[in-house]
């Protein structure tokens, strides 16, 4: 099939079952998701690798086939990824509920100062993402917007964010056990 062929096949799929597959996408993905976007995308690239269009008797029920099985890898790699642990958080918990000390309070600010400039440093997109999403509340796709990326790349920047503060608080620790022998 040629590319023009191709593409009035793919454009067609899409203008006949778009809106339907992203609702199917979305219902099972259990409310609206940012990631059927990106579901979308991966279905078509893979119709696009199938060399005979023509071999397809329903190419309605191909495309929801596509999709299912697009969908099934997606809920497989979720379920497999680790539980990301927010740093920030477990100080926030592991603080007590007594009256913090002045002294502490301090050095603590001062730490998360350090922290902040030496990530602004490395990567100013990965500190924006990590100060729209804990001080502001920002969603991904907020963040995403804000900085003119995707959200997956935003929740790449996040993650960078997150894994420079949970290694600087782990040097931190570990300096501060090693210093204080």
């Amino acid at each position: 099939m040629s590319i023009p062929d191709k593409r009035r096949f793919m454009t067609a799929l899409e203008q006949a079952h778009g809106r339907q597959l992203r609702r199917f996408l979305s219902a099972r993905l259990r409310g609206p998701s940012a990631d059927v976007p990106d579901l979308m995308q991966e279905i078509y690239l893979r119709l696009l690798r199938i060399k005979d269009h023509e071999a397809i008797r329903n190419p309605q029920a191909y495309l929801y086939t596509v999709a299912s099985h697009v969908l099934h890898q997606y809920t497989l790699q979720r379920s497999m990824r680790p539980e990301s642990m927010n740093p920030l958080e477990v100080v926030a918990e592991s603080q007590p509920a007594t009256a913090p000390d002045p002294a502490e309070e301090l050095e603590i600010q001062q730490q998360l100062d350090a922290v902040g400039q030496a990530l602004e440093r490395i990567s100013p997109r990965a500190y924006a993402a990590l100060i729209m999403y804990r001080c502001e509340g920002l969603t991904l796709v907020e963040i995403g917007r804000r900085l003119g990326v995707s959200h997956v790349m935003a929740r790449r920047y996040l993650a960078r964010a997150v894994n420079y503060c949970e290694q600087y608080l782990e040097e931190t620790t570990l300096n501060g056990a090693t210093q204080g022998h």
